[in-house]
Parts: structure tokens; sequence; C-alpha cells
């Protein structure tokens, strides 16, 4: 289910990885904390290509602002007992604590292009989601 439009800082706890759909679409994730004082952890999806980069460069600890789509999911675990999955999909991922040099590549014109090409207006079905 997708609720709404999210902004959230937080910092990376688990680092990327990067897989395949079966419908080879690639997909990359990581696991960031939003919580300050106790642990509250949002999976961070990517299917842009634009970001890859970013994502790529992001290691564990890093302090990170992430926008998208808030999604959240219900799956049961082995002891029958159902567990929410809190979930963004990212439109924008950024550093924080560093000069934004690297976001100076980006031109209007490109980010313009970047939310017209969004390839990813649908949900990917948890069984699509390889990790």
């Amino acid at each position: 289910m997708s609720l709404a439009k999210a902004v959230v800082t937080g910092t990376v706890y688990r680092t990327p990885e990067k897989r395949f759909t079966q419908n080879n679409v690639a997909v990359s994730a990581f696991v960031m904390n939003i919580g300050e004082r106790e642990e509250t952890l949002i999976r961070v999806i990517s299917k842009r290509n634009a970001l890859d980069e970013i994502v790529s460069s992001l290691n564990r600890g890093e302090r990170v602002l992430v926008e998208g789509r808030l999604q959240i999911a219900t799956v049961k675990t082995d002891d029958g007992a159902e567990r929410k999955i809190y979930e963004i999909d990212a439109n924008t991922i950024e550093k924080m604590g560093e000069a934004s040099a690297s976001n100076s590549d980006f031109g209007t014109e490109e980010i313009v292009k970047f939310e017209s090409d969004d390839i990813s207006n649908e949900l990917i079905n948890e069984d699509e989601i390889p990790f």
C-alpha cells in the first residue's frame, strides 16, 4: 500500500545491494535507521538508474536524506505473526553533511527528464523484490 510522499533523514544501517527482478529491472536497496533513541528501520528502494551512483557510494553510518513514496507491506513471519515492513520508493537520495558538489551535476533539464522518465509508477509486487 502506498501512503504518501515522504522526506526522511537518517543513517545508513545496511549498505546498499543491487539486484535484478525476473523482468530484468535493476533494484538498488539499503536499510536506513530514522530513529534517534531507538532503531526505526526503513528499507529504501531505488529503481531509477539516475540514483545508481549515489546509492553505490553509500556506506554504513552515513547520514542521508531520502524523498519518495512511503509504502507499507504486511508479511507473515515463520511463526505466523504479522509484521509491517516500511519502505520508501526513492525519487531523491542525498548525502548529508557534505558539500553538494555531486548534486550540482543535475541541471533543471535533467531533473525534469528524470521525473518524466519514471518507469516505476506502479508498485513492484512483493514477489518481484529480490531481497
